[in-house]
């Protein structure tokens, strides 16, 4: 039976590029001058750690990260830049979480969208991602386009469509 899977990933590779860029681009700013921002990508825990001296300068390094992000070609919903922001000493911290993975709550919610299509498709969860099968191709290739008008907080990908 014909199958695909709905994943959420990013491109570890493109996001290191990303996160050079924008170290290259904040050293070089003129409105950035003589600051002592910097920008740490923890590979391993998949999040960011952003110091800088105000929240005019988080701002637009958020902004500097969310542009280059777009030209590697991730999409800028894998960051969760939330509100937290923690004082230290005469500078501002902040961590940005990375979202690699469909969570639970994530998962039930394409689940629903998938079934309340009318389709005769079976969605699965399977640990961090979503498999679809469905005697048709043409079912499937419907899901696809409905998944891709709804409005889901995380950016998908569609793989092993078989």
């Amino acid at each position: 039976m014909p199958s695909f899977d709905i994943v959420s990933k990013v491109d570890l590779q493109k996001l290191d590029n990303a996160i050079n860029t924008v170290v290259r681009e904040i050293t070089t700013r003129y409105d950035f001058h003589d600051s002592k921002s910097s920008i740490e990508l923890d590979k391993k825990a998949l999040s960011l750690h952003i110091v800088t001296e105000n929240d005019m300068r988080m701002d637009a390094i958020e902004g500097v990260i969310i542009s280059r992000a777009m030209k590697q070609g991730l999409d800028s919903r894998c960051f969760d830049f939330g509100k937290e922001k923690y004082a230290a000493g005469a500078l501002i911290k902040k961590d940005v979480k990375i979202k690699n993975g469909i969570d639970k709550d994530t998962a039930k919610n394409l689940v629903k969208l998938i079934k309340e299509t009318g389709l005769k498709v079976q969605p699965s969860i399977m640990e961090d991602q979503v498999r679809v099968t469905g005697k048709k191709i043409d079912d499937l290739q419907a899901v696809i386009a409905k998944l891709k008008d709804a409005k889901v907080e995380l950016p998908l990908q569609y793989e092993n469509f078989r």
